[in-house]
């Protein structure tokens, strides 16, 4: 009778040797590949320290946001979806009586206890009705 040998199976394993390595590889990757955006805040260009510039008030157009959110523009209460409009109106206005030659200049303030997203979303609208410095 012959006797056949019988041969060790194979392991049915997934090596993980290199399982460390190629973990590394792909974080590696994925720093190298990701970027980041820098936070760019409301990109305001502010005056230089010291700089003084002459303004007359009938240049400004005021614009209030008070503690509960109400926005007054030129004097009269308006709502956020308003704004554009009443902006627009007050430029005309303000053109017709001074004509082309001076540039309106719009002053936003805020309430000290006025949620930071209602300034936000009035700076947003201003900068929508066409203000090109703020």
């Amino acid at each position: 009778m012959l006797k056949l040998k019988k041969h060790a199976k194979a392991g049915v394993e997934i090596p993980t040797s290199s399982l460390a390595d190629i973990v590394f590889l792909l974080l590696i990757f994925f720093l190298v590949t990701t970027s980041m955006n820098p936070a760019r805040g409301l990109g305001m260009t502010l005056p230089e320290a010291g700089e003084q510039v002459e303004i007359q008030k009938t240049n400004v157009l005021n614009v209030f946001v008070n503690a509960q959110g109400a926005i007054l523009v030129g004097g009269n209460e308006t709502s956020l979806e308003n704004l554009q409009m009443k902006i627009e109106e007050e430029r005309v206005k303000y053109k017709e009586a001074r004509g082309d030659t001076m540039e309106l200049i719009i002053s936003l303030q805020t309430h000290k206890d006025a949620n930071y997203r209602n300034m936000i979303d009035v700076l947003d609208e201003i900068k929508l009705a066409g203000a090109k410095k703020i």
